[in-house]
């Protein structure tokens, strides 16, 4: 048995996430079909990290197994995955790795940006979201810090999940303008539940929008409560950036 790493960037906007769902389409069910086309093998693809429907990649893995004992020259597979695929999904490498490694819990890191803009811009609608309302962003930076010195995220994620633990570690967490009018939030930890990078997103920006104060916010994360939290950011304003090995 072989196994391999592929690494893929696409568009989310006309997916239902990432991994396979029943009647609907997905980044892995494209793939899996694509390998099928080309291959004529069935491979089954296990994700790195999990994106809503909506949600965008520059980075994100699979890994598979290739056990049909046929070999593959996997870079020339990969073209020919490209031109099958839509034009919203580009493998950018298929790479063999040890028979051990697992893209999903060998994974460090996982990186997010959040992106806004202030100005209507074409260019930016399905990628980002429009929010023409004046923001202070030294207050977004303090709650950002808040979230970097917080370990227990339960008031950030969607409860119709079934992780046993809402521990996370937080690497980087800031706030910056990019350009002329677009306002970015990075978030880096070793893992993200459910909902979290756009509950983060929405319940800053009433800090920075003043409607609650820090030290509101900071009951907010301490109160464990999800009902507390605003989830409303769309889908389309968030992209995984990057999966560090």
């Amino acid at each position: 048995m072989s196994r391999y790493f592929i690494e893929v960037t696409y568009k989310g906007t006309k997916y239902a996430g990432f991994q396979v769902q029943l009647n609907a389409n997905t980044i892995q069910a494209e793939i899996e079909k694509a390998l099928l086309i080309y291959c004529r093998q069935a491979f089954q693809l296990t994700g790195s990290s999990r994106t809503d429907a909506g949600v965008h990649a520059k980075q994100n893995y699979f890994h598979f197994d290739n056990q049909t004992g046929k070999e593959f020259n996997w870079e020339q597979v990969a073209y020919h995955l490209n031109a099958i695929l839509p034009d919203d999904i580009v493998i950018k490498s298929i790479n063999s790795v040890s028979e051990e490694k697992h893209c999903r819990f060998d994974a460090l890191s996982r990186t997010y940006e959040y992106t806004l803009y202030n100005a209507k811009d074409p260019f930016l609608d399905d990628r980002a979201y429009y929010y023409p309302y004046p923001l202070q962003l030294d207050l977004l930076n303090e709650a950002a810090m808040m979230i970097k010195n917080t370990e227990n995220f339960e008031t950030f994620s969607k409860r119709n999940t079934q992780v046993q633990t809402y521990i996370c570690s937080i690497f980087e967490s800031h706030w910056k303008t990019r350009g002329e009018h677009e306002i970015v939030y990075t978030v880096k930890g070793n893992r993200f539940l459910r909902g979290m990078v756009r509950g983060l997103v929405g319940t800053m920006l009433k800090v920075g929008t003043k409607k609650i104060d820090l030290a509101e916010f900071a009951a907010i994360i301490q109160s464990h409560n999800v009902m507390l939290a605003d989830f409303s950011m769309p889908a389309k304003g968030l992209s995984l950036i990057n999966v560090a090995y």
